[in-house]
């Protein structure tokens, strides 16, 4: 089954590919569709890729293959990935190394955590709060999701099963880098936000070590979700990034 996807921009322009994080959807990238109109834009949905209760990142990773190879006509790409979506690039750049000429992986999980069946199982009885919009709310402000996004938070997270929810956090959780990560041949930007958790962190430690290509940024005061929380500094970067490999002035630079 091919990835679903919605596509904006200028069709002849440089190939620019979002892919949206875990519990939410490519609504997630709304300010990122607007500001990058210039370019040729795929946004492809996860959520929709297959059976969500045999959702798989090395699957999902082959769709995206899939769905770029169709898209990039010749074009440079440029793939930019959010926590799950983030893994679901590293993914498809370890299954294809040649895949993209640019690859920005935000905030991605490349650590196992201790306990990750029973984290994932506990999450998954908690599902059902997801009704209740009050809990819904608190959820989406630790993620920045705002009023004008919250209904498209709630209506995805409605949908989501406990069983889905399960095998979604167990493939996040266990999630390492694929052995040919090493070999990509792409520009990668890793970033991390300054309050994120100190297993994000040593991720992005441990894929800037892995492949001599990768440069990492923190965004400071910010934890997980800096393309919602700081949509004009986010787009700024990748601007400066793409154009001459430099970033704003906000930004900690950790590798230069």
């Amino acid at each position: 089954m091919s990835l679903p996807y919605q596509e904006y921009g200028n069709l002849q322009a440089p190939l620019v590919v979002f892919v949206h994080g875990g519990g939410v959807g490519g609504w997630m990238w709304d300010r990122q569709i607007r500001h990058f109109r210039n370019y040729h834009v795929v946004v492809p949905e996860l959520n929709c890729a297959e059976n969500a209760s045999a959702f798989s990142i090395a699957g999902s990773a082959k769709r995206l293959i899939a769905l770029i190879e169709e898209k990039r006509q010749n074009k440079p790409v440029i793939a930019i990935g959010f926590s799950l979506g983030a893994q679901v690039v590293v993914s498809a750049i370890g299954q294809k190394p040649d895949l993209v000429d640019y690859a920005m992986l935000n905030s991605a999980l490349v650590k196992p955590l201790p306990f990750k069946n029973t984290i994932a199982k506990s999450s998954a009885l908690f599902q059902p709060l997801v009704q209740n919009k009050t809990f819904s709310k608190l959820q989406a402000k630790s993620l920045y999701i705002g009023d004008s996004y919250f209904e498209a938070y709630y209506r995805d997270s409605c949908r989501m099963k406990k069983r889905e929810l399960f095998r979604m956090l167990k493939e996040n959780m266990s999630f390492i880098l694929p052995e040919n990560f090493k070999y990509a041949q792409a520009d990668i930007l890793v970033t991390v936000g300054e309050k994120e958790r100190g297993v994000m962190k040593a991720s992005m430690t441990e894929i800037l070590k892995s492949n001599p290509n990768c440069r990492g940024i923190v965004f400071p005061d910010v934890g997980h979700g800096i393309s919602l929380a700081k949509p004009e500094l986010f787009n700024r970067v990748i601007e400066r990034w793409l154009a001459d490999r430099m970033f704003p002035e906000q930004v900690i630079v950790l590798n230069d």
